[in-house]
């Protein structure tokens, strides 16, 4: 499924979506606890700096949260050729057959037919390009279940402005504490932020919740390359809207409550649905300013990259010149930025 953004007055460039990070704001680890992130409350005009776990009182009895209930894999495998040669697996996506399709980083590319050796012994039989020869993916065969080699040998695939190696701690933080189905190779990090004691303090106050599962796929880390932002090619994620989401979505509607979105993940999962009416299946839905949303009132989100697809999700969610101006505020701030960074909380502007 593609769903293309609707068409804007203004026609938004590549540099429209750049800004100057310092580097010592990109988050390198978590915060000590979870709910200890600041949340940059930015429904309005004006700015509020806050703390996450304030979160309850900026929301009301009625309202719908929803999550990303996907669980992150240890997607990322080491092994070598048979010519000795290192090379290094990303797991994208689980078939049938023991089957996966994965990015191959290797100095020179082996055979199609060829049996690499990855670290614990088992190996990766590589069966060609996916989905078509100019594709970044490739389709292997593994000699067991890839769930089970992933969690017995892989390692978490933290994303690339990251740079230390993964820990144990990034097992267990780079998760989010709801995490039920295996399958992304990047966490709904806006979903990070919770702790069971901050969902706890949620059901008391009436706030409801729900859950999606939206697989994310390492493209969400893919630099946009063309100039004009409606030329860009988005990169395709697995998805679905259970019965029971879909309802509380409606009841939400019936009582006056609002629909929280918890991560673009989950707002590219209900507008997915919105757009196609089927509940289940992949998407390359392309948010841009224009776009015109049906789903979610509120939107609780990281900071991203710049020139990012999420930045211009966000920008299309909020305003352009209003997203513009309170990274500016979270820079001079110095709000922590992108994954294990801080959030802020946004209302959907007309």
């Amino acid at each position: 499924m593609h769903v293309s953004q609707p068409s804007s007055m203004r026609t938004f460039t590549l540099g429209d979506f750049d800004f100057a990070l310092p580097p010592e704001l990109i988050a390198q680890h978590p915060a000590g606890e979870r709910s200890a992130s600041r949340l940059l409350d930015a429904r309005g005009d004006s700015l509020a700096d806050r703390v996450f776990r304030e979160l309850p009182g900026l929301l009301e009895a009625g309202d719908l949260l929803v999550f990303n209930d996907t669980q992150v894999v240890k997607a990322r495998l080491f092994g070598e050729k048979p010519t000795g040669g290192k090379l290094e697996l990303l797991i994208e996506r689980v078939l049938e057959d023991a089957r996966v399709v994965a990015q191959m980083k290797v100095s020179k590319k082996p055979p199609v037919g060829t049996a690499l050796a990855m670290a614990g012994g088992f190996t990766a039989t590589l069966q060609g390009r996916w989905p078509d020869a100019d594709g970044p993916m490739f389709l292997f065969s593994l000699s067991g279940d890839p769930y089970e080699l992933m969690e017995r040998h892989g390692h978490v695939p933290l994303p690339p402005y990251i740079t230390h190696a993964d820990t144990a701690d990034d097992a267990r933080r780079y998760q989010t504490v709801f995490a039920r189905v295996p399958g992304a190779v990047a966490a709904p990090t806006a979903a990070l932020h919770f702790d069971q004691a901050l969902l706890d303090v949620l059901d008391a106050r009436g706030v409801r919740r729900a859950s999606v599962t939206l697989h994310v796929g390492a493209g969400t880390f893919q630099p946009v390359k063309t100039d004009i932002i409606a030329d860009h090619a988005m990169h395709s994620e697995w998805y679905d809207v259970p019965p029971e989401t879909q309802q509380a979505i409606a009841q939400a509607r019936e009582r006056g409550g609002r629909v929280v979105a918890v991560g673009t993940t989950t707002v590219r999962t209900l507008e997915s649905w919105a757009a196609t009416g089927h509940a289940t299946g992949d998407t390359r839905i392309f948010i841009t300013p224009g776009f015109r949303f049906q789903m979610a009132d509120l939107l609780i989100t990281n900071f991203h990259l710049p020139k990012s697809t999420l930045l211009m999700l966000v920008s299309a969610f909020a305003g352009y010149d209003h997203i513009m101006q309170l990274y500016r505020h979270a820079i001079d701030a110095r709000y922590r930025f992108f994954s294990y960074g801080d959030a802020m909380l946004l209302a959907r502007r007309p």
